[in-house]
């Protein structure tokens, strides 16, 4: 083993460009796959961790306590599929003053008699204080990663008793924004009753549906008032790294295709170049076994230091990345909890150098099949009449001579040159797929950006204390737009109400003014032009199985309304609808709005116009419009790798160059001594190349087209918008022109050095007999 490792060794050095390419693509690639399977696991093993260990209910169920009774749950807890289940509990809906929101609640507040936080379902975790056991206590529904500064303070709800912050619980499946015990629920006057329930198969939606609709069997009809399952909220927590992870499993996918090329093309053309060295290291007794071995060692070093490298890169990406993605409401529950999975760890330090060694196999079997006699006899010459053909066949066109001698270089060495073409491609496939979902996602980050510049929110804070503005809302309006370099005024407000049949609350918004659909993208139907429509956002419309069409009623307190969705926009947030001005007053008549949106003149300076916002209302706090950081994170990645793997791509030509200079020095000899100047040189080697970067453009652009296809409808389904066909409709002549010089690109500037290498050699050097 000793000799082998040494021969190794030895070959590694005089190949150190060759070690560099094969170290930094599977560096490259490795760091890319660590990431995305990191999310795509990130996206359900937090929640299903977090989910088990509380006995999260499958199925969160409301019935109508005046059709169903205690005693009809209490048998339906009983009824086959169901593993175990907890309640009845009443259930309240509390109408709260906007000054609950300082302590992370809504104006609308689901809670629940509840007598112990422990039970057979949805073990909740008190994490601060203690449970509500005596009526005037309360405990809230808050993520451990909030404060405590709010256990002691009370809530007043309005018409009813005053509560005393008691306790702060988690609930991952969020049954309730709060608990009360059994004897207080009374005087808040439940709706509704619930029931908990875990049931054997969580597979699907479909198989919950079917053991909800057995366990509730025997219930009165319409008992059942609103159900919601753990895969619905599992999806929503982890919609966010499944829209990161398809575009760099498509990178690591690519990268991982190119590192077998390249180790390929490395491997081959080491025994293609080296039949002396093979025939050496046997005649000095070397087995067959021993020159595998060799070539096997050659490859592995670059590959497992590049992997090492490539994972602990990974990993350092990763963990900033993931509190990125884990942020918000939904998933911010697992924003310091998301990290890549030891086994991810172990797998890609395990498989990629797998990989590279079976991509390095077939071509070191060649050479533990080459006779030691044969090897040495054959040095490192060509066979004659490869090409021969083709170039005798150019000779009589218009070419010049240095071209068609480089047009048929290619086919001396046709697999050599089918392994590089494929590289060539797969970089123009890269760079394809990567202008496309940069040109997608820009005009995802740019969709509304005019709409307006700069947002004045309602209220602003000093020293602590809140300071309210001076003006009322009419007066707020009117004074915004008066100030210089505004354009237009468009008011905001927004309020929580119910959608009659789900247990959710929706915010329903509104705008007023000069731009009522502001920043909105619709993707179906039209705006709303009368009182009782709404516009309804993608996510909303998927999670509720709704379309443009349909009706549903929107309730707040005892006020409701029967709505028409007459559009779609482009919207995650799969709680925001949208309404009219006259909707929302009737809903929520003392509502006022929380924020002003201001676009300004062409030119105008945002900093000075929220200035002068502040100037003229203390009681206001001016914000100018930040960039999308989603769009930025995504087309900054993408360029990154791009242009990593493009650049491994080219140094894989530089590879195949650097062998076929050496393959063909004799030739190029032969050549310069009748005449041809080191500029022919340099143009036939280029040519050569150029050849199958322009291959490799055709066949590229059309793979990197279709893997844009696949992938981008698949970032916008994990967070459940559907894109307008200008984002996704992106390739038109003047950018598929530029594509086609991507491919020519790669292939000229990885032959370009070694082709001027060769130009320069004398002939003395090049007929030097080995």
């Amino acid at each position: 083993m000793r000799a082998v490792w040494c021969a190794a060794r030895a070959a590694v050095r005089r190949r150190r460009l060759q070690t560099l390419v094969i170290a930094l693509v599977t560096l490259t690639s490795t760091a890319a796959i660590v990431v995305a399977l990191g999310l795509v696991e990130a996206a359900s093993a937090p929640f299903d961790k977090a989910f088990d260990k509380q006995r999260g209910p499958h199925v969160v169920a409301a019935f109508d306590p005046a059709r169903a009774t205690d005693a009809h749950l209490a048998r339906a807890a009983h009824r086959p599929g169901v593993t175990a289940a907890a309640g009845p509990f009443a259930q309240a809906t509390v109408e709260l003053p906007r000054e609950s929101m300082n302590y992370g609640l809504g104006s609308e507040l689901t809670v629940v008699g509840r007598a112990d936080p422990a039970g057979p379902v949805d073990r909740l975790n008190v994490w601060a204080g203690r449970w509500a056991t005596e009526p005037g206590e309360i405990v809230i529904n808050r993520d451990p990663n909030w404060s405590a500064d709010d256990l002691g303070k009370q809530l007043k709800v309005p018409e009813g008793p005053t509560l005393t912050i008691v306790g702060m619980a988690f609930d991952l499946s969020r049954t309730a924004h709060a608990w009360v015990a059994p004897e207080q629920i009374g005087a808040l006057h439940p709706t509704a009753t619930q029931m908990l329930f875990r049931f054997a198969d969580a597979s699907s939606e479909n198989r919950l549906r079917e053991q909800l609709a057995t366990a509730t069997e025997g219930l009165p009809a319409d008992a059942l008032t609103a159900s919601r399952s753990s895969l619905t909220l599992k999806d929503r927590i982890g919609s966010s790294a499944r829209a990161y992870a398809p575009y760099l499993m498509a990178f690591g996918i690519l990268g991982i295709v190119v590192a077998v090329l390249i180790v390929a093309n490395v491997v081959s053309g080491a025994v293609i170049s080296g039949f002396r060295h093979i025939g050496v290291l046997k005649a000095i007794g070397f087995t067959p076994g021993q020159v595998v071995a060799v070539y096997l060692t050659m490859i592995s070093v670059p590959a497992v230091l590049g992997c090492a490298l490539g994972t602990l890169a990974g990993n350092l990406v990763a963990r900033p990345f993931f509190q990125f993605v884990f942020s918000g409401p939904d998933a911010g529950v697992f924003h310091d909890s998301a990290s890549i999975a030891p086994w991810l760890n172990v797998l890609a330090l395990l498989g990629m150098p797998a990989v590279c060694a079976l991509a390095a196999l077939a071509p070191a079997v060649r050479a533990h099949r080459l006779p030691a006699a044969r090897a040495i006899s054959a040095g490192s010459a060509p066979r004659a009449g490869r090409a021969l053909r083709i170039q005798r066949g150019l000779a009589g066109s218009a070419l010049p001579r240095s071209v068609s001698l480089g047009l048929g270089l290619p086919f001396a060495r046709p697999g050599r040159s089918a392994l590089t073409l494929a590289a060539v491609v797969l970089g123009v496939t890269t760079v394809t797929f990567a202008t496309g979902l940069a040109t997608t996602m820009d005009r995802f980050g740019h969709a509304g950006r005019d709409a307006y510049q700069v947002t004045v929110y309602v209220g602003a804070f000093k020293d602590g204390k809140e300071i309210r503005p001076r003006h009322d809302d009419p007066e707020l309006h009117s004074l915004l737009r008066a100030l210089p370099d505004a354009r237009e005024v468009t008011a905001r407000a927004d309020v929580e109400v119910r959608a009659a049949g789900s247990g959710d609350t929706v915010w329903l918004e509104a705008r007023r003014g000069d731009r009522p659909r502001m920043d909105s993208v619709l993707t179906e139907g039209r705006w709303t032009r009368h009182a009782g429509e709404i516009v309804a956002g993608s996510a909303f419309l998927r999670e509720n199985a709704l379309r443009v069409g349909d009706r549903l009623r929107l309730e707040k307190g005892g006020r409701g309304e029967r709505v028409l969705v007459v559009g779609e926009f482009m919207e995650s947030n799969a709680r925001l609808v949208v309404a009219d001005w006259a909707t929302f007053t009737a809903l929520a008549p003392a509502e006022k709005p929380i924020a002003y949106h201001v676009k300004l003149r062409e030119g105008a300076d945002p900093a000075a116009y929220a200035r002068a916002a502040r100037a003229a209302d203390a009681g206001v706090n001016p914000t100018v419009r930040g960039s999308n950081t989603v769009t930025q994170t995504i087309i900054g990645s993408a360029t990154a790798l791009t242009l990593m793997l493009a650049v491994v791509a080219s140094l894989g030509v530089f590879n195949t160059v650097v062998l076929n200079t050496r393959d063909r020095r004799r030739d190029l000899g032969m050549l310069k001594s009748i005449g041809m100047t080191p500029r022919q040189v340099t143009v036939m080697t280029v040519t050569s190349m150029a050849v199958l970067g322009a291959l490799g453009s055709l066949l590229g652009i059309p793979l990197g087209i279709v893997g844009h296809h696949l992938v981008v409808p698949r970032m916008a389904d994990a967070v459940d918008i559907t894109l307008p066909s200008y984002m996704t409709d992106v390739w038109h002549a003047p950018a598929l022109t530029g594509l086609a010089l991507a491919g020519l690109a790669i292939a000229v500037l990885g032959a370009f050095v070694p082709a001027r290498r060769a130009a320069r050699l004398t002939i003395a050097q090049v007929l030097h007999n080995e």
